[in-house]
């Protein structure tokens, strides 16, 4: 059933309902259902101020990091020559080494060290980081969300801007522009909408190579094996790996960061051994100059294998990605004072070994290790690819978990794997899809070299969206001067660059591969992006007036059965046509309504004395409420949370809370009905708004200028004529609030007993007759089949089945 704005003209004629009472039910509405109000919007930033971390905890947390932070980029030399040098080192093989070397040295010390360790981690969203803590500042700071919040009430739910001015002309010029243009906004959605993408593709690639390259080892021990045993191998550990997922990884930072550091502390000795044991000459590589006269020299070539030298950099964007589960003192720590001279010492001895073995450039890991080391070397390896493997893995169901949050992936189950970590989720959707890709790509390019091809355009391509995020975090948030950012663009954006250009020149060689995956998981997320928006807009256009709804109870004899219920919509404001549907079609409503609106927004963490927002619609008799709450992107809505428990005894404390404020109020006439807002401001004010007609628009403040103690929930205390603060207590004495208010708590906790019925819409998205062809496409086949195979809404709310009722409706949008 299609409800549109002609339909809902041509229900109120039916009911003899004309143009002059239609007005009258929208000066209703007006009067009955007033926005959450303003300080529903403050956010609270819990973590704006820094908190000193003892030392022992740093280097705690320092040890804990090594398991999960730099697994990825710990692997790396399994496979960073092999990848320089697909083709061989040719007879001149020592300016080869020097200058592949030398190119590596200062990548990793621009890269990883200077950009991420010293400028990127401290742009961290109240201690997250990743693409969407980037995205997330700037939408704190400027309003260029891309959430489905159109209507004035939900921004009023969903504004958490910081109005802090801009130090110079350039950087508001900026900002106005950005905020005035859609476009550019589209852009940005679409800069963090792929590098999400990429990352995803990531945690598809890496598996792949790192466990190909630590059992591609066992050839170097038996020339009877050949490639097809090491694919079996990998793909049986792969499969392991996968399958271990569902028991969670909140115990990965303990298990795994022995293994991890031991792994490093070989590394660099081994290096040490190498350069004793081969050649001293490779510290020359120091300088910049080898690496200019290599590029100079083999012009074409040397670009080309810059798609391999990148490699020495994978999962350098884990450091920032994985921060919430850290801080940026203790990564800088680990990576200061054992990653990075670990990882030196390894590619100088390798590159040492080359000097006087230039034939073994494709076993170049493997073959300089000293004889008696080989097998726990070996197994060492495949156990530190597989942790790599893990923690890649770990960050793909965050990342999913975040765009879901924000409305830009297909509903999926989340199973919350540690009750300390919120970052520890296991999706076994993505799990799955994430494991047949994978075992696809090894098997199917049984080499290192074309995987490493393919990886390297998912790397470079998120560093590029990091960089490009950072340059107007800079200007907008950190308010840093103009020139100062565009110098960061310039040296790190154009290095990547190049980088880049050089891993698309192997498209053909399997660098196609991460472009499909990105191509395809964007098509995805905009399309459920789009298609959640659309229905948004549909249901703002074409909401019922709440004061239709009031004007109901003689019109159509409705009957209100005892009971609670929970209609849920996307709507802060008005009624949506999915109830006004139900209710004309079946004239029954539950003696206590509350519309339940969940909004997910661009900021981590939503505080739980600011999850809930209620007010009332209506006059008591009616006993209808309005509950918005909100959510982060890192917050979870699960069945441990007790949402309906938390819902209900909150709803009560707002009855109470209602009753009293109005009882102390007997020197104005009227029914105080509507409180604004349950939240605690910055200036510790409690507003209440009048519904009686003969106080139109009239406020209260009631000011805590003494400090007297609050109420529960962190609402004001207000206080009785004369000054006399209202202690907390009162409100738990029914003899304080009135007859006919305690004969609502009575129906309400009756109702409660009951039980509670959740109503919930099992709509059908279509594109309106007349759309363009991408549009049919996209909302009538795309976003319809990711409607059919998601998760269905009752799913993800954790309604039981036994109390839902499903709505059915059709919207063109």
């Amino acid at each position: 059933m299609n409800m549109s704005m002609e339909a809902a003209m041509k229900r109120d004629e039916e009911m003899g309902m004309g143009t002059e009472d239609r007005g009258k039910m929208w000066a209703i509405d007006q009067r009955m259902d007033q926005p959450l109000g303003p300080e529903s919007g403050r956010i609270r930033i819990m973590n704006d101020g820094k908190k000193a971390v003892p030392l022992a905890a740093l280097l705690r947390l320092a040890f804990q990091s090594l398991g999960i932070v730099y697994g990825d980029l710990g692997t790396s030399p399994l496979y960073v020559f092999r990848s320089t040098f697909p083709s061989g080192l040719r007879e001149e093989h020592e300016h080869e080494v020097l200058g592949a070397l030398s190119l590596i040295i200062f990548t990793l010390t621009l890269i990883p060290l200077i950009k991420y360790m010293f400028i990127v981690l401290r742009a961290d969203d109240n201690g997250e980081g990743g693409t969407f803590a980037l995205y997330s500042l700037l939408c704190r700071y400027c309003n260029i969300s891309s959430l489905p919040s159109r209507h004035p009430t939900d921004e009023e739910l969903t504004t958490y801007i910081k109005t802090l001015p801009l130090p110079n002309s350039r950087a508001e010029s900026m900002k106005t522009r950005l905020e005035k243009s859609s476009f550019l906004q589209f852009l940005l959605l679409m800069l963090v909408l792929l590098s999400t993408c990429m990352v995803i593709g990531d945690g598809i690639l890496t598996p792949a190579i790192s466990v190909l390259s630590a059992v591609d080892g066992i050839k170097v021990a038996s020339s009877k094996l050949n490639q097809t045993v090491v694919v079996l191998i990998s793909l049986a550990i792969l499969v392991l790996l996968f399958s271990m997922q569902r028991f969670g990884t909140g115990q990965i930072g303990f298990l795994f960061a022995p293994i991890v550091m031991i792994w490093f502390l070989a590394n660099g000795s081994i290096g040490i051994y190498n350069i004793y044991q081969h050649h001293h000459s490779v510290f020359q590589a120091f300088s910049p100059h080898y690496g200019i006269r290599y590029l100079i020299k083999n012009k074409k070539e040397a670009w080309s294998s810059l798609g391999g030298i990148v490699l020495c950099i994978t999962g350098t964007e884990a450091l920032y990605a994985d921060l919430g589960h850290f801080s940026a003192q203790s990564i800088q720590i680990a990576f200061s004072v054992l990653v990075f001279p670990c990882l030196l010492l390894s590619y100088l001895g390798q590159a040492a070994y080359l000097m006087h073995h230039p034939e073994d450039v494709k076993d170049t890991f493997y073959k300089s290790l000293p004889h008696p080391l080989y097998w726990p070397m070996f197994v060492l390896a495949t156990i530190s690819a597989s942790i790599a493997s893990q923690a890649i893995i770990s960050a793909t169901f965050s990342i999913v978990k975040q765009s879901m949050a924000l409305g830009c992936f297909p509903r999926v189950k989340i199973v919350h794997t540690s009750h300390k970590l919120m970052g520890q989720v296991y999706i076994p959707e993505i799990n799955w899809i994430v494991m047949i890709l994978c075992l696809i790509i090894t098997a199917g390019f049984k080499d290192t070299e074309q995987i490493g091809n393919a990886y390297g355009i998912a790397v470079v391509g998120v560093m590029l969206s990091t960089t490009v995020l950072m340059f107007l975090v800079m200007i907008m948030v950190w308010h840093k001067n103009l020139w100062v950012a565009a110098l960061f663009l310039g040296v790190f954006g154009t290095v990547e660059a190049v980088y880049y250009s050089a891993v698309l020149f192997k498209v053909q060689q399997g660098g196609w591969v991460p472009l499909a995956i990105a191509a395809t998981m964007l098509i995805v997320m905009y399309v459920w992006h789009y298609g959640t928006i659309k229905r948004y807009e549909f249901e703002i256009q074409n909401k019922v007036s709440v004061g239709w709804v009031l004007g109901l109870g003689t019109g159509l004899g409705l009957v209100r059965v005892p009971g609670i219920g929970l209609v849920y919509t996307d709507l802060a404001h008005g009624v949506p046509p999915l109830f006004s549907h139900f209710i004309t079609n079946l004239p029954a409503i539950h003696s206590t309504l509350v519309f339940v609106c969940i909004k997910y927004l661009p900021v981590n963490t939503v505080p739980n004395e600011e999850r809930f927002h209620i007010k009332r619609i209506g006059p008591t008799s009616f006993s209808m409420f309005r509950c918005a709450a909100r959510y982060g992107y890192q917050d979870l809505h699960k069945k441990d949370d007790k949402f309906e428990e938390t819902l209900i005894e909150k709803l009560t404390h707002y009855i109470k809370y209602e009753a009293l404020v109005a009882s102390t109020q007997t020197n104005y006439p009227g029914d105080w009905t509507s409180v604004s807002s349950l939240t605690t401001s910055s200036a510790r004010t409690t507003t209440m708004e009048s519904d009686h007609s003969q106080l139109p628009g009239r406020t209260v403040h009631f000011q805590e200028e003494d400090s007297p103690p609050d109420s529960p929930d962190g609402i004001s205390a207000p206080r009785q004529r004369g000054g006399r603060p209202l202690h907390p207590a009162v409100i738990e004495s029914d003899d304080d609030i009135g007859e006919e208010s305690v004969s609502e708590l009575e129906t309400f906790l009756k109702n409660k007993e009951i039980g509670v019925v959740y109503l919930l819409g099992n709509t059908m998205v279509r594109a309106r007759t007349g759309s363009g062809l991408l549009k049919r496409i996209a909302i009538n086949y795309i976003y319809a089949f990711l409607r059919r195979t998601c998760r269905e809404s009752k799913v993800m709310y954790n309604v039981p089945h036994e109390s839902c009722l499903q709505v059915g409706m059709v919207y063109y949008v």
